[in-house]
Protein backbone atom coordinates (compact mmCIF):
# COMPACT_ATOMS: atom_id res chain seq x y z
CA UNK A 1 0.00 0.00 0.00
CA UNK A 2 2.94 2.31 -0.57
CA UNK A 3 1.77 5.78 -1.48
CA UNK A 4 -1.75 5.27 -0.13
CA UNK A 5 -2.68 8.07 2.27
CA UNK A 6 -6.35 8.19 3.37
CA UNK A 7 -7.69 11.73 3.08
CA UNK A 8 -8.88 13.54 6.24
CA UNK A 9 -8.45 10.32 8.20
CA UNK A 10 -8.39 11.83 11.69
CA UNK A 11 -11.34 14.08 10.98
CA UNK A 12 -13.38 11.19 9.57
CA UNK A 13 -12.78 8.99 12.60
CA UNK A 14 -13.66 11.86 14.93
CA UNK A 15 -16.89 12.81 13.16
CA UNK A 16 -18.06 9.21 12.63
CA UNK A 17 -18.27 8.96 16.42
CA UNK A 18 -17.71 5.20 16.20
CA UNK A 19 -19.38 2.88 18.71
CA UNK A 20 -17.56 -0.45 19.31
CA UNK A 21 -20.78 -2.38 18.72
CA UNK A 22 -22.03 -0.24 15.84
CA UNK A 23 -22.65 -1.04 12.17
CA UNK A 24 -20.87 1.16 9.63
CA UNK A 25 -20.53 1.54 5.88
CA UNK A 26 -17.44 2.54 3.95
CA UNK A 27 -19.09 3.16 0.60
CA UNK A 28 -15.83 3.66 -1.25
CA UNK A 29 -13.41 1.06 0.06
CA UNK A 30 -10.49 1.93 -2.22
CA UNK A 31 -7.25 0.70 -0.70
CA UNK A 32 -8.86 0.27 2.70
CA UNK A 33 -7.28 3.09 4.66
CA UNK A 34 -10.48 4.48 6.14
CA UNK A 35 -11.92 0.98 6.58
CA UNK A 36 -8.89 -0.14 8.56
CA UNK A 37 -9.27 2.67 11.07
CA UNK A 38 -12.98 1.98 11.47
CA UNK A 39 -12.30 -1.73 12.04
CA UNK A 40 -9.69 -0.96 14.70
CA UNK A 41 -12.40 0.81 16.69
CA UNK A 42 -14.97 -1.98 16.48
CA UNK A 43 -15.45 -4.74 19.02
CA UNK A 44 -18.67 -6.63 18.30
CA UNK A 45 -19.57 -4.19 15.53
CA UNK A 46 -19.58 -4.65 11.77
CA UNK A 47 -18.25 -2.80 8.73
CA UNK A 48 -19.76 -3.11 5.26
CA UNK A 49 -17.30 -1.92 2.60
CA UNK A 50 -18.33 -1.28 -1.01
CA UNK A 51 -16.29 -0.67 -4.15
CA UNK A 52 -16.72 -0.88 -7.93
CA UNK A 53 -13.08 -1.74 -8.52
CA UNK A 54 -12.38 -5.47 -8.29
CA UNK A 55 -8.62 -4.85 -8.09
CA UNK A 56 -9.09 -2.52 -5.13
CA UNK A 57 -11.31 -5.07 -3.42
CA UNK A 58 -8.69 -7.79 -3.82
CA UNK A 59 -5.90 -5.62 -2.41
CA UNK A 60 -7.95 -4.14 0.41
CA UNK A 61 -9.27 -7.58 1.32
CA UNK A 62 -5.72 -8.77 1.94
CA UNK A 63 -4.89 -5.65 3.91
CA UNK A 64 -7.95 -6.07 6.13
CA UNK A 65 -7.87 -9.86 6.46
CA UNK A 66 -7.20 -9.81 10.20
CA UNK A 67 -10.63 -8.22 10.73
CA UNK A 68 -12.49 -10.61 8.41
CA UNK A 69 -14.90 -11.64 11.18
CA UNK A 70 -16.37 -8.14 11.35
CA UNK A 71 -15.98 -7.10 7.69
CA UNK A 72 -18.28 -7.63 4.70
CA UNK A 73 -16.91 -6.50 1.32
CA UNK A 74 -19.33 -5.93 -1.57
CA UNK A 75 -18.45 -5.45 -5.23
CA UNK A 76 -20.96 -2.77 -6.15
CA UNK A 77 -21.72 0.90 -6.75
CA UNK A 78 -22.01 3.18 -3.74
CA UNK A 79 -25.03 4.78 -5.42
CA UNK A 80 -26.85 1.50 -4.72
CA UNK A 81 -26.05 1.52 -1.01
CA UNK A 82 -29.69 1.23 0.08
CA UNK A 83 -30.27 -1.81 -2.13
CA UNK A 84 -27.00 -3.38 -0.96
CA UNK A 85 -27.95 -2.99 2.70
CA UNK A 86 -31.40 -4.42 1.99
CA UNK A 87 -29.85 -7.48 0.33
CA UNK A 88 -27.60 -7.93 3.38
CA UNK A 89 -30.64 -7.63 5.67
CA UNK A 90 -29.18 -4.61 7.44
CA UNK A 91 -32.07 -2.29 8.36
CA UNK A 92 -30.09 0.62 9.81
CA UNK A 93 -26.46 1.61 10.28
CA UNK A 94 -24.70 3.92 12.72
CA UNK A 95 -22.50 5.73 10.24
CA UNK A 96 -21.56 5.96 6.59
CA UNK A 97 -18.43 7.31 4.90
CA UNK A 98 -18.03 8.05 1.19
CA UNK A 99 -14.68 9.21 -0.23
CA UNK A 100 -15.52 10.26 -3.80
CA UNK A 101 -11.95 10.70 -5.00
CA UNK A 102 -10.00 8.54 -7.42
CA UNK A 103 -7.45 6.60 -5.39
CA UNK A 104 -3.73 7.13 -5.83
CA UNK A 105 -3.15 3.59 -7.22
CA UNK A 106 -5.85 4.16 -9.84
CA UNK A 107 -4.11 7.34 -10.94
CA UNK A 108 -0.62 5.89 -10.75
CA UNK A 109 -1.24 2.58 -12.50
CA UNK A 110 -0.68 3.48 -16.12
CA UNK A 111 -2.74 0.72 -17.64
CA UNK A 112 -5.93 2.09 -16.03
CA UNK A 113 -5.83 5.16 -18.28
CA UNK A 114 -6.91 7.64 -15.60
CA UNK A 115 -3.80 9.81 -15.77
CA UNK A 116 -2.79 12.41 -18.33
CA UNK A 117 0.83 11.96 -17.25
CA UNK A 118 1.40 8.46 -18.66
CA UNK A 119 0.66 6.86 -22.01
CA UNK A 120 -1.95 4.12 -21.73
CA UNK A 121 -5.06 2.85 -23.50
CA UNK A 122 -8.05 5.15 -23.06
CA UNK A 123 -10.04 3.38 -20.34
CA UNK A 124 -10.84 5.21 -17.05
CA UNK A 125 -13.34 2.58 -15.86
CA UNK A 126 -13.68 2.09 -12.12
CA UNK A 127 -15.34 -1.25 -12.84
CA UNK A 128 -13.53 -3.11 -15.62
CA UNK A 129 -16.70 -5.09 -16.38
CA UNK A 130 -18.55 -1.95 -17.48
CA UNK A 131 -19.04 -1.64 -21.25
CA UNK A 132 -18.48 2.13 -21.46
CA UNK A 133 -14.90 3.38 -21.49
CA UNK A 134 -13.08 6.59 -22.37
CA UNK A 135 -12.12 5.28 -25.81
CA UNK A 136 -15.78 4.94 -26.79
CA UNK A 137 -16.65 8.46 -25.61
CA UNK A 138 -13.68 10.07 -27.36
CA UNK A 139 -14.09 8.18 -30.63
CA UNK A 140 -17.86 7.76 -30.93
CA UNK A 141 -19.79 10.38 -29.00
CA UNK A 142 -21.06 13.33 -31.09
CA UNK A 143 -19.27 16.66 -30.77
CA UNK A 144 -22.11 18.39 -28.92
CA UNK A 145 -22.21 15.67 -26.26
CA UNK A 146 -18.41 15.76 -25.76
CA UNK A 147 -18.63 19.55 -25.51
CA UNK A 148 -21.32 19.37 -22.83
CA UNK A 149 -19.48 16.94 -20.57
CA UNK A 150 -16.20 18.85 -20.82
CA UNK A 151 -18.01 22.12 -20.12
CA UNK A 152 -20.27 20.82 -17.35
CA UNK A 153 -18.21 18.09 -15.69
CA UNK A 154 -14.78 19.60 -16.26
CA UNK A 155 -15.80 23.27 -16.03
CA UNK A 156 -13.37 23.82 -18.89
CA UNK A 157 -13.64 27.25 -20.56
CA UNK A 158 -12.22 25.90 -23.82
CA UNK A 159 -14.68 23.00 -24.01
CA UNK A 160 -16.01 23.96 -27.43
CA UNK A 161 -12.57 24.15 -28.97
CA UNK A 162 -11.47 20.89 -27.37
CA UNK A 163 -14.57 18.98 -28.50
CA UNK A 164 -14.13 20.22 -32.05
CA UNK A 165 -10.44 19.25 -32.01
CA UNK A 166 -11.28 15.73 -30.80
CA UNK A 167 -13.77 15.21 -33.63
CA UNK A 168 -11.32 16.55 -36.24
CA UNK A 169 -8.53 14.33 -34.94
CA UNK A 170 -10.58 11.15 -34.85
CA UNK A 171 -11.66 11.71 -38.45
CA UNK A 172 -8.02 11.38 -39.39
CA UNK A 173 -7.30 8.40 -37.14
CA UNK A 174 -8.64 6.74 -34.02
CA UNK A 175 -7.53 8.30 -30.72
CA UNK A 176 -6.28 5.26 -28.82
CA UNK A 177 -4.17 6.44 -25.89
CA UNK A 178 -4.14 8.97 -23.10
CA UNK A 179 -1.19 10.94 -24.45
CA UNK A 180 -2.73 11.05 -27.93
CA UNK A 181 -5.76 12.65 -26.30
CA UNK A 182 -3.53 15.04 -24.32
CA UNK A 183 -1.93 16.20 -27.56
CA UNK A 184 -5.34 16.84 -29.12
CA UNK A 185 -6.47 18.82 -26.07
CA UNK A 186 -3.30 20.91 -26.08
CA UNK A 187 -3.68 21.64 -29.78
CA UNK A 188 -7.07 23.24 -29.11
CA UNK A 189 -5.95 25.55 -26.30
CA UNK A 190 -4.36 29.00 -26.63
CA UNK A 191 -0.73 29.49 -25.66
CA UNK A 192 -1.63 31.36 -22.48
CA UNK A 193 -3.69 28.41 -21.21
CA UNK A 194 -0.81 26.02 -21.85
CA UNK A 195 1.40 28.13 -19.57
CA UNK A 196 -0.96 27.87 -16.60
CA UNK A 197 0.20 25.92 -13.54
CA UNK A 198 -2.57 23.33 -13.92
CA UNK A 199 -2.03 20.68 -16.56
CA UNK A 200 -4.04 21.62 -19.67
CA UNK A 201 -5.72 18.21 -19.87
CA UNK A 202 -6.74 17.97 -16.20
CA UNK A 203 -10.28 19.31 -16.53
CA UNK A 204 -11.05 17.38 -19.71
CA UNK A 205 -9.78 14.10 -18.24
CA UNK A 206 -11.87 14.72 -15.12
CA UNK A 207 -14.94 15.26 -17.27
CA UNK A 208 -14.45 12.12 -19.33
CA UNK A 209 -13.79 10.02 -16.21
CA UNK A 210 -17.01 11.30 -14.62
CA UNK A 211 -18.95 10.47 -17.78
CA UNK A 212 -17.41 6.99 -18.11
CA UNK A 213 -18.35 6.05 -14.56
CA UNK A 214 -21.62 8.03 -14.33
CA UNK A 215 -20.24 9.43 -11.10
CA UNK A 216 -22.59 12.35 -10.51
CA UNK A 217 -25.64 10.15 -10.91
CA UNK A 218 -24.17 7.76 -8.34
CA UNK A 219 -23.60 10.64 -5.90
CA UNK A 220 -27.18 11.87 -6.39
CA UNK A 221 -28.63 8.40 -5.83
CA UNK A 222 -26.49 7.89 -2.75
CA UNK A 223 -27.52 11.24 -1.23
CA UNK A 224 -31.16 10.46 -1.90
CA UNK A 225 -31.19 7.06 -0.23
CA UNK A 226 -28.29 6.85 2.25
CA UNK A 227 -29.76 9.11 4.97
CA UNK A 228 -32.78 6.80 5.26
CA UNK A 229 -30.40 3.92 6.05
CA UNK A 230 -29.08 5.69 9.14
CA UNK A 231 -30.27 5.04 12.67
CA UNK A 232 -31.18 8.16 14.72
CA UNK A 233 -27.93 9.90 15.61
CA UNK A 234 -26.06 8.11 12.84
CA UNK A 235 -23.57 10.16 10.87
CA UNK A 236 -23.20 10.62 7.11
CA UNK A 237 -19.74 11.73 5.95
CA UNK A 238 -18.93 12.59 2.33
CA UNK A 239 -15.53 13.67 1.00
CA UNK A 240 -15.71 15.35 -2.41
CA UNK A 241 -12.95 16.67 -4.62
CA UNK A 242 -14.60 19.04 -7.06
CA UNK A 243 -17.41 21.56 -6.95
CA UNK A 244 -19.99 19.48 -8.84
CA UNK A 245 -19.92 16.64 -6.30
CA UNK A 246 -19.79 19.03 -3.35
CA UNK A 247 -22.79 20.97 -4.68
CA UNK A 248 -24.87 17.78 -4.92
CA UNK A 249 -23.93 16.79 -1.36
CA UNK A 250 -24.51 20.27 0.07
CA UNK A 251 -27.90 20.71 -1.60
CA UNK A 252 -29.07 17.23 -0.59
CA UNK A 253 -28.24 17.88 3.05
CA UNK A 254 -29.93 21.28 2.95
CA UNK A 255 -33.06 19.78 1.39
CA UNK A 256 -33.38 17.31 4.25
CA UNK A 257 -32.50 19.90 6.87
CA UNK A 258 -34.32 23.01 5.68
CA UNK A 259 -36.76 21.78 3.06
CA UNK A 260 -39.85 23.58 4.32
CA UNK A 261 -41.65 25.24 1.38
CA UNK A 262 -43.99 27.40 3.44
CA UNK A 263 -43.81 31.20 3.00
CA UNK A 264 -41.43 32.86 5.44
CA UNK A 265 -44.29 34.86 6.92
CA UNK A 266 -46.32 31.73 7.73
CA UNK A 267 -46.66 31.38 11.53
CA UNK A 268 -46.44 27.58 11.42
CA UNK A 269 -45.34 24.98 8.88
CA UNK A 270 -48.23 23.58 6.88
CA UNK A 271 -46.28 21.84 4.07
CA UNK A 272 -45.61 18.80 6.23
CA UNK A 273 -41.83 18.95 5.99
CA UNK A 274 -40.02 16.90 8.63
CA UNK A 275 -36.22 17.33 8.93
CA UNK A 276 -34.28 14.09 8.60
CA UNK A 277 -30.72 15.45 8.67
CA UNK A 278 -28.89 18.20 10.50
CA UNK A 279 -25.47 19.54 9.57
CA UNK A 280 -22.78 18.76 12.12
CA UNK A 281 -20.45 21.30 10.56
CA UNK A 282 -21.89 24.28 8.68
CA UNK A 283 -18.77 24.65 6.58
CA UNK A 284 -16.95 21.82 4.83
CA UNK A 285 -13.92 20.46 6.69
CA UNK A 286 -10.67 20.72 4.73
CA UNK A 287 -7.15 19.41 5.14
CA UNK A 288 -4.50 21.55 6.76
CA UNK A 289 -0.94 21.64 8.00
CA UNK A 290 0.89 18.32 8.03
CA UNK A 291 -1.65 16.52 5.84
CA UNK A 292 -1.29 19.06 3.04
CA UNK A 293 2.47 18.62 3.14
CA UNK A 294 2.29 14.81 3.22
CA UNK A 295 -0.51 14.43 0.66
CA UNK A 296 -0.95 17.24 -1.89
CA UNK A 297 -4.00 15.47 -3.33
CA UNK A 298 -5.86 16.34 -0.13
CA UNK A 299 -5.76 20.03 -1.06
CA UNK A 300 -9.07 19.91 -2.92
CA UNK A 301 -10.87 17.59 -0.48
CA UNK A 302 -14.02 18.82 1.26
CA UNK A 303 -15.68 16.80 4.01
CA UNK A 304 -19.36 17.40 4.81
CA UNK A 305 -20.96 15.81 7.86
CA UNK A 306 -24.63 15.41 8.68
CA UNK A 307 -26.50 13.54 11.41
CA UNK A 308 -29.79 11.64 11.20
CA UNK A 309 -32.53 13.15 13.33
Amino acid sequence: MIGHIPVLLGECMNYLNIKPDGVYVDGTLGMGGHSQEILKRLDSGRLIAIDRDATAIERAGKRLSQWADKLTIVHGNFGDVAEILKELDVPKVDGMLFDLGVSSPQLDERERGFSYMYDAPLDMRMDASDSMDAWFIVNHWPEDKIFRIIRDYGEERYASRIAAAIVRARQEKEIKTTLELVDVIKSAMPAAALREKQHPAKRSFQAIRIAVNDELNAVSRMMESAPDCLAPGGRLLVISFHSLEDRIVKNAIQARENGCTCPREAPVCICGFVPTLKSVSRRPITAAGEELEANPRSRSAKLRVAERV
